[in-house]
């Protein structure tokens, strides 16, 4: 404990000035009945609460740009420190403002009337985000092959058993800006089988290489070479669940009027299989989904 009392001071100095804005910022700390309390800066809901409450409608594409680059860059700066966050999700990317405005939502059944609340979808007024809870953030070692991240945004090579670094981080935030464009989880499950079957539905086939250097508790998931799917599935329901998921680029397609193609291309960079051709967040904030915005201006 008075080991933490005197960390606290010193982190504080060190950090100011130097946190990039899109991660959250420590203000101060103090001591209560020999608990550590933390004080963080006041911010809006998560993008996951402002989903919900708005009825898991999706966010226009300018803004999924915006909120994009800020998560890479907040990934970016971590990564160049050697940390790996491990937990991305909406529930943990926060708005700075809970100011909204209400514009027609145009995809919904034309016969809504104007009158009916659910004609209308809400815009954060403001694109500014910030990450949080890194109490999960851990220092690239060599051992890292326990599982991390919440399900839905949870990357092959962790449920395979491969071990993980950097680039599980990258698949979470290729996960997160699919779910922002659509208004839901990419993938919907809650078993490593479907997840991985849900995978192929969407990207293709995993790697042969990949299935082949599953660890001891995924490698029955692999049969003959290839994913135990359908033959291994657990319910008639979960292949439903399954066969209904479209390709990613008919998914985006379906959701985004412009910048489609960039926003594919995108993602096919953040969700390659092997982590060691995925994206780097440096190259992704790169990347012509971000700079052809830039050159419009």
């Amino acid at each position: 404990m008075e080991c933490l009392k005197k960390f606290f001071p010193e982190l504080l100095a060190m950090l100011n000035g130097f946190i990039p804005c899109s991660c959250v910022q420590l203000r101060n700390w103090f001591d209560y009945r020999n608990h550590i309390c933390i004080v963080f800066e006041k911010l809006g809901p998560s993008l996951y609460d402002f989903l919900k409450k708005n009825n898991y409608r999706s966010f226009p594409i300018d803004l999924v740009r915006e909120i994009g680059r800020q998560l890479l860059e907040c990934v970016a700066f971590m990564h160049d420190l050697r940390l790996i966050h491990t937990d991305l999700k909406p529930e943990n990317i926060l708005l700075v403002s809970h100011d909204y405005i209400k514009v027609p939502d145009y995809n919904k059944n034309s016969s809504r009337s104007p009158k009916d609340s659910s004609y209308f979808k809400r815009i954060p007024k403001s694109s500014a985000i910030k990450v949080i809870d890194f109490g999960s953030t851990t220092y690239e070692r060599q051992d890292q092959n326990y599982i991390v991240s919440t399900r839905h945004y949870r990357a092959p090579e962790v449920i395979l058993g491969m071990g993980w670094t950097y680039p599980c981080d990258v698949w979470s935030i290729g996960c997160i800006l699919v779910e922002l464009c659509t208004g839901e989880a990419l993938f919907q499950t809650h078993e490593n089988l479907e997840h991985l079957a849900m995978m192929e539905r969407v990207l293709g086939p995993l790697p042969q290489h990949m299935l082949k250097r599953a660890d001891r508790h995924a490698e029955k998931y692999v049969r003959r070479g290839r994913l135990d799917w359908p033959e291994g599935a657990a319910s008639r329901e979960s292949i439903r669940a399954v066969q209904k998921l479209p390709r990613l680029q008919n998914l985006v397609m379906q959701h985004v009027d412009h910048s489609a193609g960039d926003l594919i291309h995108l993602l096919q960079g953040l969700l390659r299989y092997d982590p060691s051709d995925r994206l780097s967040a440096r190259e992704a904030l790169r990347h012509s989904f971000f700079t052809k915005d830039n050159l419009r201006r």
